[in-house]
């Protein structure tokens, strides 16, 4: 895109009234005031093909990898090489446009151009989680007159991940799974009640007598039995419902952001005791998928993929979305389902679907305590709105345990805190899982 400067366009607005009056006083001399608009009309159009070349602008496009959603900033460094020629321009201008998930700071700056090269940095601070873009980047400059600016559109580099803050929540993994932890406690985690066989222990009294060794027992002369640890490599997948439900605030920010928050601990977790963790979600139909992946290292991309999981306004399709989870599962999992219901009709569908699910995997079912209907059954009714209030808030929670207590006979395991306390209680039910080799 090529057009006039400020410079231009003044000087073409002062033609203006001198030929007028020209016109006016001088009528004769009228076709010279005329031709000074020409004139300006050609330089511009001179300086336009005189500047730098539009084509053979190289642009070099340095963004974060991630952004943390507490706040954090991250540098979009962007350089400029202008193509060898006549002229070379002084100064570049540069404006970019992001979505909802960053904001730029400045929007729009300009930078010398030293030796026909340019570099102009931004400041993208995160506003929420999600995929930050990008949206369009334009680069212009002025010609040697200083009459036409020359435009480009660069191509929006690749999204950029809005990833969780769970720094806290990763610290407080570690420190789970410190083996020597505070007041002198030692966490065990390899043993359990798995098939891998560990080592061999003198049997003590109270131990199960069906893990007597008894051909090393008579080797060695004394009692030995054979002690287990729980297996490792189990794929995990986290499964978020992202529909409306999910979506409403809790304590100040979407039920999906600190589900979000919980899942990846727990996910942190598993990638520590060596299991393998994946990640769906889903509303109306299915959003993201990740296969399950091993390693510490794995968190990473684990994060990025929660970065992609967003908000939706959508009512959320239990049967179509676990279905789809159930057709990538080739061997059993744990599955740990991340959700809120409204009454017990609306989570029918739910449970019919959680329950075929359940037969051939392990499933997690991880709900908030609603504090603001257990406040409201609670308060002291000091008018009658309150009385009814308090009739309806304790109807919904007897509904609410009627469902939890159904899911439990059907095998599902269930979790249901506190905000402050989901993330812990999730790794000591995975961990009493696979004790018991339940994974």
């Amino acid at each position: 895109m090529i057009y006039p400067t400020g410079r231009a366009i003044a000087a073409a607005a002062l033609g203006a009234p001198v030929a007028l009056a020209a016109g006016l006083y001088a009528g004769g001399v009228w076709p010279l005031a005329a031709a000074c608009g020409a004139l300006v009309g050609g330089l511009v159009a001179a300086d336009a093909v005189l500047g730098a070349s539009r084509r053979r602008l190289a642009v070099t496009i340095q963004a974060p990898r991630e952004i943390s959603a507490a706040g954090d900033d991250g540098q979009l460094e962007i350089g400029l090489t202008f193509a060898r020629g006549l002229f070379t321009p002084r100064r570049a201008e540069l404006a970019l446009a992001t979505n909802d998930r960053l904001t730029a700071r400045p929007d729009r700056g300009s930078a010398p151009v030293s030796e026909r090269q340019a570099r102009l940095r931004f400041r993208l601070h995160a506003e929420r989680r999600g995929e930050g873009r990008i949206e369009s980047l334009w680069v212009r400059w002025r010609g040697p007159l200083g009459l036409a600016f020359k435009q480009r559109r660069v191509d929006a580099p690749e999204p950029i991940p809005v990833i969780s803050d769970i720094a806290r929540a990763k610290e407080e993994a570690i420190r789970l799974f410190s083996r020597d932890a505070a007041h002198g406690e030692k966490i065990e985690f390899d043993r359990g009640e798995g098939s891998e066989f560990q080592s061999l222990r003198e049997f003590e009294a109270g131990m199960d007598q069906r893990t007597i060794d008894w051909k090393q027992s008579a080797r060695h002369g004394q009692l030995l039995s054979k002690e287990y640890r729980t297996e490792r490599n189990h794929p995990i997948y986290l499964v978020l419902d992202t529909g409306r439900l999910m979506c409403e605030p809790l304590d100040g920010a979407p039920k999906i952001d600190r589900a979000l928050n919980a899942a990846l601990l727990l996910g942190y977790a598993c990638l520590k005791t060596g299991d393998r963790v994946g990640l769906f979600a889903f509303d109306a139909r299915p959003r993201v998928f990740s296969k399950a992946a091993a390693g510490v290292r794995a968190f990473p991309v684990l994060q990025s993929v929660a970065a992609r999981v967003d908000y939706s306004n959508e009512e959320t399709n239990f049967a179509l979305g676990l279905t789809s989870l159930s057709s990538e599962l080739d061997r059993r999992a744990l599955v740990v389902v991340f959700t809120d219901f409204a009454d017990s009709i609306g989570a029918e569908l739910m449970m019919e679907t959680l329950a075929r699910l359940a037969k051939r995997h392990q499933v997690m079912f991880v709900v908030f305590r609603d504090q603001e209907l257990e406040d409201a059954a609670q308060a002291e009714p000091l008018a009658p709105d309150d009385v009814s209030r308090a009739v309806v808030a304790g109807a919904l929670l007897k509904e609410r345990q009627v469902v939890l207590t159904r899911l439990r006979r059907m095998g599902v395991e269930i979790v249901e805190a506190p905000l402050e306390r989901v993330g812990s209680l999730l790794i000591s039910r995975y961990l009493d899982l696979k004790r018991r080799d339940r994974l």
